[in-house]
């Protein structure tokens, strides 16, 4: 894992990045000025289990273009992921809070996964662990009103106002951000799509 100094705010933005691209790098940003973050770790996964791995990239090859996507000194791309022997999320965010006891992590996602967040493997537990900050996408603003996750965790809701704070609260607690929205998505860029249809987004 990135090495981080005790009480710094750091946000966990992971995914497939299959492959990454200018949206993903918009979020980043997001998150890096909106949560007044000290570091983002990009945190490129083996696969998504919800996905098929058919069309995955090379893991060094998502690296490469991650970093190449990422020059900001304050956003470290990493694949630790990869040595825990660990399929699903809730799993590798237990192990980062056992190893960084003193540090004030943030998970980032698109809002295009909270329609299905609530199928990720114990996706309660997720949200119990670390704040979420939720980051809007093209075709998915309404998502974030719907999603099981959204009703579930309604008295949990941050007001976007206060996104700054959100790293220093208690989970579970979430804010939804708006901002600059990119079309882009893995799954059109892999398809020689120039923009995805509606409802695409992020690829984990």
């Amino acid at each position: 894992m990135p090495y981080a100094e005790p009480g710094m705010a750091i946000g966990l933005f992971g995914g497939s990045f299959n492959p990454p691209h200018a949206g993903h790098a918009l979020v980043a940003e997001i998150a890096l000025r909106r949560l007044r973050l000290d570091q983002l770790w990009w945190m490129v996964t083996p696969g998504n289990p919800l996905k098929s791995t058919r069309e995955l990239l090379p893991l060094e090859e998502r690296i490469r273009l991650s970093e190449a996507l990422a020059p900001d000194p304050r956003i470290k791309v990493t694949a630790f992921e990869a040595t825990l022997n660990s399929r699903y999320t809730a799993d590798t965010l237990r192990t980062i809070k056992l190893r960084n006891p003193h540090i004030r992590f943030v998970w980032i996602m698109g809002a295009d996964n909270l329609r299905d967040f609530h199928l990720w493997q114990r996706w309660q537990r997720i949200a119990a662990t670390f704040p979420i900050a939720v980051i809007d996408r093209p075709g998915a603003t309404l998502a974030f009103l719907s999603s099981k996750m959204a009703k579930t965790f309604d008295y949990a809701r941050l007001d976007e106002s206060d996104a700054e704070v959100l790293a220093r609260k208690r989970p579970p607690a979430w804010t939804f951000i708006h901002g600059p929205r990119s079309p882009l998505s893995s799954t059109a860029i892999r398809n020689g799509m120039e923009a995805p249809s509606k409802g695409d987004g992020f690829s984990k």
